[in-house]
């Protein structure tokens, strides 16, 4: 997203979400929403919806709501989807695999293009139709397919020194499925997801709800 906005990390996670949920409106034919519609859609209160959007101006007109292809035109520019994003995969194991054979299906502008991993030979193979390198490879493939950003699925302990290497490389951000806490520097974006810290958390609002 090329926005100069300092913009709260919960808000740019919903950018994403605001997008895919304006688009299915648009294919349903409708011209103007209201936030109520779509908080009633998406399950987000009304309330966060309009504070999002009121970090990028006046989206909206009181007594209107929003004008459908003016936020779809609008999103489209700020997620920056008529740029493709080519991305690398570091780690193939079942999580790593599980992302090569999905390959970011509905969201055409973002692909994995190359992928590392330990078990590889040096001379690459085939894996969901995405070549996968040995990490000895990761400059030099790395910068011959393009990619701009990194999926890090490898063990905790081959987190940082991944990362360490994709900084130097100026690599602009990683995607970190890792429970590692890995640090980058403040040129790169960093986004963690801790897939057991999400259950736990989970688990904790189901039991709490039926007390």
């Amino acid at each position: 997203m090329k926005q100069e906005l300092k913009i709260p990390q919960a808000t740019t996670k919903r950018l994403p979400l605001y997008y895919r949920f304006i688009q299915n409106f648009a294919q349903e034919g409708m011209e103007r929403i209201s936030s109520k519609e779509l908080s009633e859609a998406m399950k987000i209160d009304s309330a966060t919806i309009r504070r999002d959007f009121s970090y990028f101006g006046a989206l909206g007109k009181k007594g209107y709501g929003y004008d459908v292809q003016h936020l779809l035109k609008f999103f489209s520019q700020t997620l920056d989807q008529h740029e493709a994003t080519k991305v690398a995969l570091i780690g193939v194991g079942n999580l790593g695999s599980a992302l090569l054979k999905y390959n970011f299906q509905k969201n055409h502008n973002t692909h994995i293009v190359v992928a590392f991993d330990s078990k590889a030979p040096k001379e690459g193979k085939m894996i969901s139709n995405i070549p996968v390198f040995h990490p000895d490879l990761l400059e030099e493939k790395y910068a011959e397919y393009g990619a701009e950003l990194a999926i890090l699925t490898v063990s905790p302990r081959s987190a940082q020194k991944m990362a360490d290497r994709l900084a130097v490389m100026n690599a602009k951000g990683i995607l970190n499925f890792t429970p590692e806490r890995i640090t980058v520097p403040d040129k790169m974006q960093l986004l963690t997801i801790d897939l057991s810290v999400e259950l736990q958390a989970l688990i904790y609002l189901i039991r709490n709800q039926e007390e």
